[in-house]
């Protein structure tokens, strides 16, 4: 079965440190079962933001409808298992990632096809439809709306699970976090850094799954 096993992401790491993430000299953050590995790029022309995953499976294809793909393999060596590590502010998993298409069938589809994982469900609300695949530990949430005009597929932010989304809130303080609401998920809250942290790139928060 394919998996996720890591995400890159072109960003400042030292705005990541600032609320609360352990990052590692070499740029990794690990957090549950998945590795984000930080580069801060020099280039003003490259891409941003969530730029690639990495999957742990057999296929070779370098995108899967726009989305940067690389691979590793048990065969040759694997990848190196996520040590767990405690980060200060508390989180403890990735809930989801978020990727924005022009056309959901055509970018399921395409994930579907190169990594086996199906198409679990769509959910219409209102002028945007979502559908949800899971690689492994993380789900992957495809999202189309009437404001995306990429032409292919691009990876657009993280979800992250918290221990205490409200003592987070304390801390950081209006400036850099949304106030905690209702998640769509009945009995979760969320919250989002703000622009001002300076993460570069859209970080929601929020409360654990129950069970």
């Amino acid at each position: 079965m394919t998996t996720a096993v890591e995400l890159g992401l072109c960003v400042d790491p030292q705005a990541w440190r600032d609320v609360g993430f352990r990052v590692a000299a070499d740029g990794v953050v690990e957090i549950g079962g998945i590795r984000l590995r930080i580069e801060a790029g020099t280039d003003p022309d490259a891409a941003t933001g969530l730029t690639s995953w990495t999957l742990l499976g057999s296929g070779d294809s370098e995108s899967i409808d726009g989305l940067v793909t690389r691979w590793v393999t048990v065969a040759d060596g694997g990848f190196a298992s996520v040590t767990s590590t405690d980060h200060p502010n508390g989180v403890l998993e990735i809930d989801h990632i978020v990727v924005n298409t022009p056309d959901l069938e055509r970018t399921c589809t395409a994930i579907e096809s190169t990594t086996g994982a199906p198409l679990k469900r769509i959910r219409e609300a209102g002028a945007m439809r979502q559908g949800f695949h899971r690689l492994g530990e993380l789900i992957v949430e495809v999202v189309t709306h009437p404001g995306v005009v990429h032409p292919q597929a691009e990876m657009w932010g993280l979800a992250l699970n918290v221990g205490d989304l409200q003592a987070l809130f304390g801390t950081y303080g209006p400036d850099l976090m949304s106030p905690p609401k209702q998640a769509v998920q009945p009995g979760r809250m969320i919250s989002s850094f703000r622009a001002s942290a300076g993460l570069g790139v859209p970080v929601a928060l929020m409360t654990a799954r129950a069970g």
